[in-house]
């Protein structure tokens, strides 16, 4: 399986290439600010051909480039249908700082074909089966995705801006939910194996066992403690 990731022009954000291998069809992950030239690298370097892009959640910085990527190639966007909105209205997710820094404004054309994701249900693209993880609290279609690996590999997380190395999403932007955030960590991502590697929207890559054991707030949650959370925990994001 090939995974590369690399982070976008503006707000640390992770766009990923998803393939079940070198010269294959391939999935784009949150394609954020100004990703177009180094997506296109890596789809050459490795002969891969997009056949979709998957978005974890509609807030901006990861649905960016969507357009033109979906655009230019004739592919479908996917997203959960609780942020569906925001591919229409993308400033509508934003806080007023966030606002600003796009001048209030934004020239913005949607994709043509948007399809939606569902909780529990697998997706099957580019030689790849994606089970998609509804995880509400960031925004309330935030998903996140586990594809299935060879065997001997580790499972995979990609969790947009749900769980980050050490911190989560932040719950104070338009639609966020603390309550719902902490029930996403309780049932989505406590359930999953240590080995899983987690592939965030912001930041380094983990696994699910170091934040079981250093992250604040997983830890809080599997104690049945309430973990605070507001605009000033987590580390990245919008």
């Amino acid at each position: 399986m090939l995974v590369a990731g690399f982070p976008a022009a503006a707000f640390g954000t992770n766009c990923y290439v998803l393939a079940a291998g070198p010269g294959q069809e391939c999935l784009v992950v949150d394609p954020g600010v100004e990703v177009l030239d180094h997506l296109e690298e890596i789809v050459a370097e490795h002969r891969l051909k997009p056949v979709a892009v998957m978005l974890t959640h509609g807030h901006l910085d990861h649905t960016f480039s969507v357009g033109p990527v979906c655009g230019a190639r004739g592919i479908p966007a996917w997203i959960h249908p609780g942020d569906r909105a925001l591919l229409a209205d993308p400033m509508a997710g934003l806080s007023a700082q966030t606002k600003q820094f796009f001048g209030g404004r934004l020239e913005w054309t949607e994709p043509d074909d948007i399809r939606e994701l569902h909780d529990g249900a697998t997706v099957s693209l580019a030689g790849l089966d994606l089970v998609i993880d509804h995880a509400p609290g960031h925004t309330p279609g935030s998903v996140m995705f586990r594809p299935t690996t060879p065997s001997g590999e580790a499972p995979l997380l990609l969790s947009g801006d749900v769980l980050f190395a050490g911190s989560i999403g932040r719950t104070d932007l338009p639609g966020g939910s603390h309550e719902q955030m902490l029930e996403s960590l309780a049932t989505k991502c406590l359930v999953l194996d240590d080995a899983t590697v987690v592939l965030p929207g912001h930041g380094e890559s983990t696994t699910i066992g170091a934040e079981r054991v250093a992250n604040p707030y997983l830890r809080s949650v599997a104690s049945g403690r309430d973990a605070t959370s507001g605009p000033d925990a987590p580390s990245r994001g919008l």
